[in-house]
Parts: structure tokens; sequence; C-alpha cells
């Protein structure tokens, strides 16, 4: 079926984290922390690494908070914001990443703002394209919960028609009012890469598929459909959230193991159980 990743959230990046990945057989992993974390890289050093222990850089998140500074929507902040993205994308490009996954907006938005968002949106989308050819990479807009931007197919198809070179990210628990089988055809090649977790259907959560209500035969079949030729990429925290109760910390293996059992239809082996009466927001 598909190659396995993981994102590198909530791990601290260095020599230690690529090691546990290589050690455990995972090929490939998405480059993701916060903006203190990432303007500190050391790009080069994370790339001997990822050579000595047989890991590739599938892809890199770029910064997306504190909202207040980072937005490609925001009038005051979007100016900046390409700016600061745009060194990312080159200093990361140099080491060959060639996928850069970006959110279209911080939050809350407004109803009455929200096409104007989108028409600033669009133009810094536009703009980081072209940085990204530069490098031979591509901007992959995430589709986003809530007021964000994104936060479905008729959003996503707004923000790539910005520049011919976008393309989408499509995030399993994002999408609270539209169907993800649904997203997907109507999105269809577009997307190249994707974040893999299951939700309760109220709001994002980032469990483990089985954890939650996603029906991931009908997102793999939908994905067959439009020719989805990526990898299988996990974007989930190996510590405990707090909404579900899990005994122990996740590792590689049991990612390894809920994909062959979600890509073999079998039973899938669910160690956690989701908090009773979450609400929107716990």
């Amino acid at each position: 079926m598909y190659k396995i990743g993981l994102s590198t959230t909530g791990e601290k990046i260095c020599e230690k984290t690529i090691k546990m990945y290589g050690d455990a057989g995972l090929e490939y992993i998405e480059i993701s922390c916060g903006k203190q974390e990432t303007d500190s890289l050391d790009y080069e050093k994370l790339k001997e690494w990822c050579d000595k222990y047989s890991v590739k850089i599938w892809s890199l998140h770029l910064p997306f908070w504190p909202f207040d500074e980072i937005d490609i929507s925001s009038e005051a902040l979007a100016d900046f914001t390409v700016d600061y993205l745009s060194e990312i994308i080159k200093r990361a490009g140099k080491i060959g990443i060639d996928k850069f996954i970006i959110h279209p907006s911080g939050e809350p938005i407004d109803e009455d703002k929200r096409q104007a968002r989108m028409d600033i949106a669009k133009k810094s989308l536009s703009a980081l394209a072209e940085v990204a050819r530069g490098v031979g990479a591509t901007i992959c807009v995430e589709d986003l919960p809530r007021t964000c931007l994104g936060r479905g197919a008729s959003d996503i198809l707004e923000l790539l028609s910005a520049h011919k070179d976008l393309r989408a990210c499509f995030d399993t628990n994002h999408l609270l009012n539209e169907d993800n089988i649904d997203f997907i055809k109507k999105i269809g090649d577009k997307i190249v890469t994707l974040h893999v977790s299951d939700y309760d259907f109220i709001n994002e959560r980032h469990w483990l598929p089985g954890e939650g209500k996603n029906d991931w035969q009908g997102i793999l079949n939908a994905l067959k459909e439009i020719g989805y030729s990526g990898i299988w990429l996990y974007e989930i925290n190996m510590d405990c959230p707090k909404t579900i109760n899990r005994p122990r910390r996740l590792t590689v293996k049991d990612f390894q193991k809920n994909a062959e059992e979600v890509f073999t239809n079998s039973k899938i082996t669910v160690i956690s159980t989701p908090k009773e009466n979450l609400g929107y927001w716990d």
C-alpha cells in the first residue's frame, strides 16, 4: 500500500530522535516544530543525521504559531510572514526538502472578514509558490478547522487557484462541516500529501486511527480513486493528549501496526479510550 511517515510534532529535532525513527525502520518523516526551534534548526546537521540513519525528509511544516506573529492572511502580518517563511523555504530547499505544508490562516476569523482574508492569503500563497519554485519545491495548503481559511473544499480550491504550482495537504481530522471522502473527491489530484489522524467530528483531536470516527476504508478508497501516490503520514503526538486515556506513550511500532491494520482492513488495535462528554474546546 502506502509507505509510512511520521510528523516530528512533539519531538525534539536532534540526532537521538532521528536515530529512533531509523532504528525502527521508518523511512519518511515530516519536520514539524515550533517557531523557536525552526528558527534555530541546523539544516545541514539535520541532513547529516537523516543520511546516517536512512531516514528521508518527506516535507516540512512551516511555522504557523503564534497567530499574532505569523499569518499569511492578516493585512498587518502578511508581508512579514511571507518574508519569514521564504527564508525557511530557501534554507530547507538547500538540503533537498521539496514539500512545504502551510496553514492558510490563523483564527478566529469573523464571517464578514473571510473574503478579505482569503484575498490576502491568495496573494501570499502566490508569492510563496514562486519562492518554492526557485528551489524546486511545492507549497501544500492544508485544510483547517473551525473559523480558519481552508475549512472545506471550496475554500481550498479557491486558495489553490492563486498559483498553478500550489497543491493540497489533506488533514483527515480537521474538517468539521464537510465529509472527508467528499473533500478528497472534490480536491482530487491536487492532494499530494496527508496528515493522518482520527477525531470525533466535534473538533480536531489528532488521535490514532481507530480511536475516533473516521471511515478509513472509505478514505483509502477515495484516495485510490484520485490516484494519490504520496505517503501515509501520521501527524500525531506520541505523548497522550488531554482528550483521551492511554496507558503509555505511543511508539513508532504502534504507527506501523496501525497502518498495516488500516491497509488490510483488519480490526484496528485500540489501546485508548476517548474521555466522555468532550466539548468543542476540550
